[in-house]
C-alpha cells in the first residue's frame, strides 16, 4: 500500500470512528432519509438554512465505514455553503467516484479526496454516494 493510500485509509477511519456533525437537529427545516438496500446502510440528514446557505447540518445513521465516513465528510464540506455551491460539490464528488475524474477539491474539502480509491470497488460506490444522493434529494 502506498503512503497516499495509507493516509487516505486513516482519514476514512478517523471520520468513521469520530464522525463530524453526528446527531439530530430539532427543529430542522430539511430532513431526508436514505437507504442502501443492497448492504443495509441507513442515514438521516438534518439541515437548517440561513437564507440560501447551510447554517447547520447533522446526520445519524448506521452502516459501513465508507458510508458513515462519506456522510461525515459531506457534512463538513457543505456547512456554510449555498445550494449552488453544494450542488457543484455533489457533482464533482459523484464524478470523482463514478467516472474517471481525478479529485479536484480545494484545501477545505481535501478529506473528500480520500474516497477516490472507492471507485476500485464497484460494490462500495453506492455506500460512498448514498449520503450525497440523499443530500441532492433533500435540496430539491
Amino acid at each position: 500500500m502506498s503512503l497516499a493510500e495509507e493516509l487516505y485509509k486513516e482519514v476514512i477511519l478517523d471520520h468513521y470512528e469520530n464522525p463530524r456533525n453526528f446527531g439530530e437537529l430539532d427543529p430542522c427545516e430539511i430532513h431526508e432519509e436514505g437507504v442502501n438496500p443492497l448492504c443495509g446502510d441507513e442515514l438521516e440528514i438534518f439541515i437548517n438554512m440561513d437564507g440560501d446557505k447551510v447554517k447547520e447540518v447533522r446526520f445519524k445513521g448506521k452502516g459501513c465505514s465508507i458510508s458513515q465516513a462519506s456522510t461525515s465528510m459531506m457534512t463538513e464540506a457543505i456547512e456554510g455553503k449555498s445550494r449552488e455551491e453544494i450542488l457543484d460539490i455533489v457533482n464533482r464528488f459523484k464524478s470523482m467516484i463514478t467516472e474517471d475524474h481525478q479529485p479536484d477539491f480545494e484545501d477545505d474539502l481535501e478529506d473528500l479526496n480520500a474516497l477516490y480509491g472507492v471507485k476500485k470497488f464497484p460494490v462500495r460506490v453506492k455506500c460512498a454516494v448514498l449520503s450525497w444522493n440523499t443530500l441532492e434529494k433533500a435540496l430539491q
